[in-house]
């Protein structure tokens, strides 16, 4: 959904209206857990928020996703995929202006980061409002930061349109099933509901490891511990080869940045638990292809073999402009079945493709299969989906099949 972000539909961020759920994304009360709203024991900042915390409510008032702050201008958001001022008398911001507003949000260790790299990492929580995962630099004119709103309440997978296929995967006792798509497309939303999905119809100890901590989940039938990586553990793949001595049942893996990390991730499915995980891959065969290639020659025939045995499924999202206002996701599913297992193991990746579009009756879809959905449905303007398939000629053979008439104009060139 645009899209891991409230903009992600948040996949969602589209402001309350009378429309469906579904269609704007937005999110709803799931949690009987009476527990308070997540405030770390170690939570150390200092400093005065209430600057920050009112520009904050105001955008998430308007239903934005983003707070943009930038040196020399005002403040600036992101409301329904476009950059907008913020409305209000709001003057340019000064350097150190900037700082003031954003420092107090800060740990000492995230100030740390900042001070030695020029930017930071961390999340931000208004009480009764929203958290926020905020990322600070410094570019050229001075320091600029951005605040994404994660909202308080997790939309169930239901509300977001998954299919009943990716709704099985949470079904599973074990497996890798990898959630794709580029930043802010709205894989931590999606990610977020599957997570729900199971905490609230199984029994299990559920791990998330994060960079920070997003959607918060609260205890429902399962045990859910939730430890964001430079607050509550060093590293991802620290925190993950110390899950497997932690007895749990479904391990969230919020990024698999590394090498080390996917070896552990492939290796945590293979020993009988349920494993998510996120890469920034566009579309669901590239990412069994990143998969490998990450790893040197000699290993790859191995992780082939692995990978066919581990793997159940791969989500990529894509997020669009919902016609009418507000974000909605087309999600590319592939499901691995012994003839995906098959050319997986034998390193014939290039033909899944292939069996996707031959196997739409089990569950799997193409992107640009699922764009044509989402036109059918009016849910999408024909153009946007358009300027948002990877695969032009692919999206225009799809739509011409579903009687649908192209506007007048529209270049073929994929990319």
């Amino acid at each position: 959904m645009r899209p891991e972000s409230p903009r992600e539909t948040s996949p969602g961020a589209a402001p309350r209206s009378p429309e469906p759920v579904a269609d704007r994304v937005s999110f709803s009360p799931r949690s009987l857990d009476p527990a308070p709203a997540f405030a770390p024991v170690d939570d150390d900042r200092q400093g005065d928020t209430t600057g920050i915390d009112l520009l904050l409510r105001q955008m998430t008032r308007l239903g934005a996703s983003d707070l943009h702050l930038a040196t020399g201008r005002p403040p600036l958001m992101r409301l329904h995929g476009e950059i907008k001022p913020l409305p209000g008398d709001h003057l340019p911001l000064s350097a150190d202006g900037l700082r003031a507003l954003i420092l107090p949000t800060m740990r000492p260790a995230s100030r740390k980061e900042y001070a030695a790299h020029n930017d930071a990492d961390y999340a931000h929580e208004v009480p009764g409002v929203a958290r926020f995962r905020c990322n600070v630099m410094v570019e050229r004119r001075g320091p600029s930061a951005v605040l994404r709103r994660i909202p308080v309440d997790i939309v169930s997978a239901e509300e977001l349109g998954l299919s009943r296929a990716v709704l099985d995967l949470c079904d599973l006792p074990k497996g890798l099933v990898l959630m794709t798509g580029p930043t802010g497309s709205g894989k931590s939303t999606t990610l977020a509901a599957l997570i729900d999905r199971i905490n609230s119809s199984r029994k299990d100890h559920i791990i998330t490891i994060e960079d920070p901590i997003e959607f918060v989940h609260k205890n429902k039938r399962c045990l859910v511990n939730q430890r964001e990586v430079g607050v509550h553990t060093d590293g991802f793949k620290h925190a993950l080869r110390a899950a497997l001595r932690e007895d749990p049942d479904v391990v969230m893996v919020g990024e698999m940045r590394d090498l080390e990390t996917t070896a552990i991730a492939i290796e945590t499915a293979e020993t009988g638990h349920l494993v998510f995980g996120t890469l920034h891959t566009r579309t669901a065969p590239s990412t069994v292809d990143r998969v490998i290639d990450q790893f040197p020659a000699e290993r790859q025939p191995q992780i082939r073999a692995m990978l066919a045995d581990s793997l159940k499924g791969v989500i990529s999202q894509t997020l669009c402009r919902r016609a009418g206002g507000g974000r909605v996701a087309a999600y590319e599913v592939l499901l691995v079945t012994p003839a995906v297992s098959n050319l997986i193991r034998e390193g014939k990746t290039f033909q899944l493709y292939g069996v996707m579009q031959t196997s739409r009756q089990v569950g799997m879809i193409t992107q640009h299969d699922a764009l044509c959905e989402l036109v059918k449905s009016g849910k999408v303007d024909v153009r946007e989906a358009y300027s948002r398939s990877f695969s032009k000629a692919d999206f225009r053979t799809a739509i011409h099949h579903a009687g649908i008439t192209l506007p007048p104009g529209l270049v073929v060139r994929d990319g």
